[in-house]
């Protein structure tokens, strides 16, 4: 499960926890306590849904890059789609 992002869930973070946001828009959370990060908020263990997804110039044409919500990584085909004939 993932929750919509929205600033009360990332502001209400306990004592040792930070966010940070990647380069492309992703959320995570940073423990200084420990030195570790997660995509998954500290209290409610859910990712954080940005409904980041992005165009490359590395990718070929039609082609964007998104993520899981565990964030792995994982490639779309916009230009591949079903018509019906």
């Amino acid at each position: 499960m993932a929750a919509d992002l929205n600033l009360e869930c990332i502001c209400s973070l306990p004592r040792s926890w930070t966010y940070g946001i990647t380069r492309g828009g992703r959320v995570f959370f940073i423990n200084e306590e420990a030195k570790s990060t997660t995509w998954l908020h500290p209290v409610t263990g859910e990712a954080v849904v940005t409904g980041h997804r992005r165009q490359s110039t590395d990718l070929p044409t039609g082609w964007e890059e998104a993520y899981t919500f565990e964030g792995a990584r994982y490639y779309i085909n916009c230009l591949a789609t079903s018509r019906p004939k």
